[in-house]
């Protein structure tokens, strides 16, 4: 009586799976291969060394069916060097084997074969098996792929949220920079020294805490809100021709509090707006906040505690705000401005050192020396153009 009766056969598939034999007597790889080849590929190998290549080829087997005793490298190494490899450590391995001890199914399985199958075989068993096995591996696929797919898809929201977030930034700064035409390029200048000063001393221990992980990035990207608070100053100071008169300047010194102030008020009408989901998910979104407050506020203090608006000393300003303190004055020294030309990168360099432990904090001095010539670079390739002659205009 015929072992492939009808009703053990299931319906063949409409895409064609792989399957890979391996069996060292070629009577049992032409059961197996009997057996299967109305329903599947099949490609077989008659020992562990043929049968690892045999996986590796395209295209790669969707199950394989495993001897486990062959002379040179037995079943169990076979499936240790199929998992050792990712291109093959998915492929579900059942053994095929005439050991029908406990002891042995369950080495096998703890080796992570997916099924176990004992000589000679029934081939009801032998399909069902197959079957089953090849539907679990399609289903951890389309899962796996679905994974992916949502992990790309979280990975563009996110990218997206970012840029509308950068861009957010940039705009808000570009309204200020609008109302003050002396700055030119100095958003793009300011935030690219910052970024040098943060990065080299994120490994320095005063720096680490405030510039670790996540917060170098939140620095880097809230430096461009440093003057927001310009927008609350009157444009006949603000767009001057010409030095401003101490009166003048004491209002000036206001654009630092008012840029905080703005701020707060954005972080605290988001809190009464938001549900409770939400205010306990923007913690991200408020701690970059709190970044461009310290910058926007601090920016203007000064190490020795001569600065404004809070004459802070030391370490009671926050680091943020003491990167962005030499970055603006470098670019304010070596831009073009109304009352002055640009001063030389050793003019710069020089009055920067000497304001080392009065105006700056020391480390951010000896970290601007270290990249000194990094910060000649940016300020060469976005130097703000030249201004027209009067005798361009009409």
């Amino acid at each position: 009586m015929s072992i492939y009766a009808s009703s053990d056969k299931p319906e063949a598939p409409a895409a064609k799976h792989t399957i890979l034999i391996v069996d060292d007597t070629p009577q049992n790889l032409a059961v197996l291969g009997e057996l299967l080849q109305p329903h599947y590929r099949v490609r077989a190998a008659n020992s562990g060394e043929r049968a690892l290549r045999a996986a590796g080829l395209a295209p790669r087997p969707d199950l394989i069916l495993l001897d486990v005793m062959m002379p040179g490298m037995d079943g169990y190494e076979v499936l240790q060097h199929l998992h050792a490899d990712p291109a093959t450590r998915n492929i579900p391995v059942i053994f095929v084997t005439a050991m029908n001890a406990a002891e042995n199914e369950e080495h096998g399985l703890a080796l992570g074969a997916v099924d176990y199958i004992t000589k000679p075989i029934n081939p009801a068993i032998v399909l069902a098996r197959v079957r089953t096995h090849l539907e679990l591996k399609q289903a951890r696929d389309r899962l796996a792929n679905e994974n992916e797919w949502l992990e790309r898809e979280v990975g563009r929201r996110m990218n997206e949220n970012l840029l509308v977030q950068e861009l957010s930034v940039r705009a808000l700064a570009c309204l200020s920079e609008a109302r003050d035409n002396e700055t030119g390029r100095h958003i793009v200048r300011t935030q690219t020294y910052v970024d040098l000063l943060a990065r080299h001393l994120a490994v320095h221990p005063r720096f680490n805490s405030a510039l670790g992980g996540a917060r170098l990035g939140m620095v880097v990207k809230a430096a461009p809100l440093h003057d927001i608070g310009k927008v609350g100053i009157p444009d006949s100071i603000l767009l001057k021709r010409g030095r401003l008169t101490a009166d003048e300047f004491e209002i000036m010194k206001a654009h630092p509090a008012i840029g905080a102030d703005a701020i707060d008020k954005a972080m605290a009408q988001a809190l009464e707006s938001a549900d409770e989901a939400s205010a306990a998910q923007a913690g991200e979104a408020f701690a970059f906040l709190c970044i461009a407050r310290e910058i926007a506020l601090g920016h203007h203090e000064k190490w020795d505690g001569s600065g404004y608006p809070g004459g802070h000393a030391g370490d009671a300003i926050p680091v943020s705000a003491r990167l962005m303190a030499l970055a603006d004055v470098f670019d304010a020294l070596m831009s073009r401005r109304v009352y002055k030309p640009p001063m030389s990168l050793d003019e710069t360099t020089q009055i920067i050192v000497a304001g080392r432990g009065s105006h700056f904090d020391p480390d951010v001095v000896d970290a601007f020396i270290a990249c000194r010539e990094r910060f000649a670079d940016i300020a060469t390739r976005f130097a703000d153009p030249e201004p027209e002659a009067d005798g361009d205009h009409p």
